[in-house]
């Protein structure tokens, strides 16, 4: 059944007086929190754009690879004001960059130390995405070799990754980052979806993340989904589209 009918249905059965014993699905949870355009917006989709830290995997994957190279406090602040939006992304991404300075071994290391912990759902919903024949893109201020292994485990194609490039020096030593990366400034992620749909013609393209760089997303989305199953920013919550705690509302939807 479409979601309209089986919230008709609920209605109707509410009208009649006839008491619900069983627990509520994920679905009317979903319908209690999402809109039907809403939900009709994430059906259609023909693109879905993946904030990565915080959002696809558990960690802000900067703070971890800072407290693995010592710098770990200083930089969690920065990350800090960067999410809330209270700093431009670009001074906050330079700023902490020069805390940590990692070599290219720094960040092998810290992989190896600290491998990428995915959030609860969030691979079965960019499998259903897939089935679906959805592009999925990991659109990210993070670090581009930090994310590969987040999209190698995803089955998501390295080619879809937009997220910054280090720059290191013949001996593997940091040397800056590359600032035409449109996600090294603020006001990237709209960009990048900007030229996904001037590239490829998505009728609908939809952002999903947890901070304020991804609520500038839209527009050019259709539509941005707040996700706070990690961390809570009040800005993000009381601006996106739909909002949610689990993805586990997103799957229910799409799997219906």
């Amino acid at each position: 059944n479409s979601p309209p009918a089986m919230f008709a249905a609920s209605l109707r059965r509410l009208g009649s007086g006839v008491r619900l014993r069983q627990p509520v699905r994920p679905m009317a949870a979903a319908l209690s929190t999402g809109s039907i355009d809403n939900i009709a917006a994430l059906q259609k989709a023909q693109a879905v754009c993946f904030d990565v830290d915080s959002t696809v995997i558990a960690d802000e994957g900067i703070d971890v690879l800072a407290e693995y190279c010592g710098a770990g406090e200083a930089v969690a602040q920065w990350t800090s004001r960067a999410m809330n939006g209270s700093v431009l992304f670009q001074d906050a991404l330079e700023a902490r960059l020069d805390l940590i300075r990692p070599s290219q071994k720094d960040i092998a290391n810290c992989l190896a130390s600290h491998p990428p912990r995915l959030t609860d759902g969030v691979h079965e919903l960019i499998s259903i995405l897939h089935r679906r024949g959805v592009h999925v893109y990991l659109v990210s201020g993070g670090f581009r070799l930090m994310i590969e292994p987040v999209a190698d485990l995803l089955d998501i194609p390295r080619s879809r990754i937009f997220a910054n490039t280090l720059l290191f020096n013949e001996d593997g030593e940091y040397t800056g980052f590359d600032p035409t990366e449109p996600t090294s400034r603020d006001g990237g992620k709209p960009d990048v979806l900007s030229r996904l749909l001037e590239k490829f013609g998505y009728s609908g393209i939809v952002m999903i993340g947890d901070g304020a760089t991804d609520m500038q997303a839209k527009p050019p989305a259709d539509m941005f989904i707040g996700y706070g199953g990690v961390v809570v920013r009040d800005s993000v919550k009381a601006s996106a589209d739909w909002y949610v705690h689990d993805f586990g509302q997103l799957i229910e939807v799409l799997d219906a």
